[in-house]
């Protein structure tokens, strides 16, 4: 593995704290079974935990945090569940602060998290439902927000598609727009590319966002959600990785590598060097 020349994204400031995504970048992912881990990412999540801060950010809406990690661990990665951040949980904690009664359509791994649909719902509650979304449970979705006062779709997340070993998968997003175009109603996103739920990891994570960078297969939630939000973005060519995206109209990462390891090894190398402590 050639090293990566890190000087431009390391002009600015130091990298001391670590936001990884999950899918895509640890592992693929692969219906049915645990999926398949990406090359170096296990050192590379045990080099943080050694040397800097981490923390997971994904926007993972088919498990429960425990499951998402019970998945990570008997693929081999060593990880504190304290440390992994997904969307259900914030939802639900959203949801209660504000007394939202949510319509339900969400995928069976994370019905934990939730009571039974309302039946005087005012809000839709929308995550990567998979096999769940049939026209009867998307349509059921609509006619509940059309009869709000002022609906309100929240969704888990806002991403477009994922990659899974078989191929890409449509994601929630494409959902969220049909309800959106369909009902007029508001949209709240709990996931990436939301300044909000950045925030929540920027306080996980304990380091300034001038210091963090988020690595992730997304452009546009990863990358661009990232950037937007004063951080800096690095893009992977694993997981969803498309070659046009090294010339995307909106978004320019300030690094683009192979993989996790990649990014990791040469960003604490290029500090070691420097005579940069990475440790916070």
């Amino acid at each position: 593995m050639g090293t990566v020349d890190v000087t431009k994204l390391l002009r600015t400031a130091p990298v001391r704290g670590f936001l990884l995504d999950i899918t895509g970048v640890l592992y693929n992912s692969s219906e049915g079974s645990d999926g398949v881990t990406i090359q170096g990412s296990v050192d590379a999540v045990a080099r943080l935990y050694k040397e800097s801060r981490v923390r997971f950010l994904s926007n993972e809406s088919t498990h429960t945090t425990e499951k998402v990690v019970a998945k990570l661990r008997r693929l081999g990665f060593t990880l504190e569940e304290s440390d992994v951040i997904t969307p259900a949980p914030v939802a639900a904690d959203y949801l209660r602060q504000r007394e939202l009664r949510p319509h339900l359509l969400l995928h069976p791994g994370v019905s934990s998290y939730f009571p039974t649909s309302s039946p005087d719902a005012n809000c839709v509650l929308l995550g990567d439902a998979e096999h769940e979304f049939s026209f009867h449970n998307v349509n059921e979705a609509f006619r509940a927000l059309m009869r709000m006062k002022k609906p309100l779709l929240v969704t888990l997340g806002q991403g477009k598609f994922y990659q899974r070993t078989d191929g890409p998968t449509i994601d929630v997003g494409a959902y969220a727009e049909a309800l959106k175009y369909s009902s007029g109603c508001d949209h709240v996103v709990i996931g990436k590319p939301s300044a909000e739920y950045f925030q929540y990891a920027i306080d996980a994570i304990g380091v300034p966002a001038t210091e963090t960078v988020m690595i992730g297969d997304d452009l546009i939630s990863d990358v661009g959600g990232a950037q937007r939000f004063g951080m800096r973005g690095i893009q992977v060519r694993t997981g969803k990785w498309r070659p046009e995206w090294e010339h995307h109209p909106t978004v320019s990462p300030d690094l683009i590598v192979n993989n996790l390891a990649a990014a990791v090894n040469s960003i604490l190398d290029a500090q070691q060097q420097r005579g940069v402590q990475n440790h916070v």
